[in-house]
């Protein structure tokens, strides 16, 4: 589908990327660009690229696709980095979870000649680096697009079919959309368990290694959100500074209504609630959103 591709950023969203291209035969050449020497050597070692490189604006010429799958709050910078270099009508795209900032900060720093396609795709583990990818990420996950009103639809048909092609189902949304939808969805159960996990650190050390030991499953799923790479999701925070706040106070305000029921001994409210957000969980298992398999590990480690 692609002459040749360039992956900005080798974590695990870029490397995974590398290897549906690989999977799936859409691209002739896949193009390695990452600012760190060690994870292009990692890259090299591990066969995910045909060619590794830290000169981010050399590594997109000749590229009809460039996808960049660093950190929301570093997508400026490497645009401003690769503007010069990309080559007239290809299609640059992204990988970050919000939308309106990376695309406030990439768009002005391209040429007109480009198609810029933002998308992201909703699929994730707590690992990361270049080791951490596999070519299964995507399957059964929603890959999310938000192009812009001028953007040309025959380069949204193009990346629709590369990421149906990873087993990805597509959904085409207005950037503000997304921000708010994946505020909820995403970055405030994020940001909740960060806050969790941070609370239980702070305890006397006796009690804390109990928490560790006794560690049920709702405690072990907070720290798998927690365990999650800190600088992107510390970008992500405060780039979808105003859907998350919003989204806090919502939250704040239901807390608070929790805190109330309990003081009252009001178990109606209580079990209402709980009730309710039963159904949630069995929708998301109905619709195959529930849980990744993970190659080349352990039953064990699937299940934690």
């Amino acid at each position: 589908m692609f002459k040749q591709v360039t992956i900005i950023g080798f974590g695990l969203l870029g490397s995974s990327i590398a290897r549906a291209l690989k999977a799936h035969h859409q691209a002739e050449k896949i193009i390695c660009a990452d600012i760190s020497r060690a994870v292009c050597e990692k890259v090299q070692q591990l066969g995910l690229a045909d060619k590794v490189s830290t000169d981010l604006g050399n590594s997109v010429k000749g590229s009809d696709l460039v996808i960049l799958a660093v950190p929301p709050a570093s997508m400026g910078a490497v645009a401003e980095k690769i503007g010069p270099h990309v080559q007239e009508g290809a299609i640059v795209t992204d990988t970050g979870s919000v939308k309106l900032d990376i695309i406030r900060q990439v768009q002005d720093k391209l040429p007109a000649s480009i198609h810029l396609v933002p998308s992201h795709p909703i699929a994730g583990t707590e690992y990361s680096g270049p080791e951490a990818g596999f070519a299964e990420l995507f399957v059964g996950r929603w890959w999310i697009i938000t192009p812009l009103a001028h953007t040309d639809v025959r380069a949204v048909e193009k990346l629709t079919k590369l990421y149906e092609s990873f087993g990805s189902n597509i959904e085409i949304m207005d950037a503000a959309h997304h921000d708010l939808v994946l505020g909820l969805t995403s970055h405030l159960p994020t940001l909740i368990a960060y806050t969790i996990v941070g609370t239980a650190t702070e305890l006397e050390d006796d009690v804390k290694s109990e928490v560790i030991k006794f560690s049920a499953s709702g405690f072990r799923d907070f720290t798998r959100l927690a365990a999650q790479d800190p600088t992107m999701w510390r970008d992500v925070m405060l780039t979808n500074k105003d859907a998350v706040l919003e989204l806090l106070q919502r939250f704040t305000e239901d807390l608070n209504a929790m805190q109330k029921a309990i003081r009252k001994q009001d178990g109606d409210y209580l079990y209402g609630v709980m009730e309710n957000t039963r159904k949630v969980r069995k929708e998301i298992i109905e619709a195959g959103q529930a849980e990744y398999v993970y190659p080349n590990k352990s039953p064990e480690t699937q299940k934690s």
